[in-house]
């Protein structure tokens, strides 16, 4: 799977993007977004808001309950305000 992270995740995560290789029992945006904290510090830290980040699979937005398999795109992008 790949994941790219944009705006403070791309910063705490120290780059843009990175593949991945899913465990079987992730399937869904969900399960993916509770496991990956797991995955070291680096994960702790910067999905420590990860409740407000937008996420879309393969260009589409997509809520937790959106399956997931290891040849999908994965985008993490927290939302953005104006003013």
């Amino acid at each position: 799977m790949k994941l790219r992270y944009f705006a403070w995740l791309r910063d705490g995560m120290g780059c843009e993007s990175e593949d991945i290789v899913l465990p079987a029992r992730i399937r869904t945006v969900g399960m993916l977004l509770d496991w990956l904290p797991s995955q070291g510090e680096r994960f702790r830290n910067a999905f420590e808001f990860i409740d407000v980040v937008l996420v879309s699979v393969n260009r589409e937005y997509a809520d937790r309950d959106h399956p997931v398999c290891d040849a999908d795109e994965v985008i993490l992008a927290p939302p953005i305000a104006g003013g």
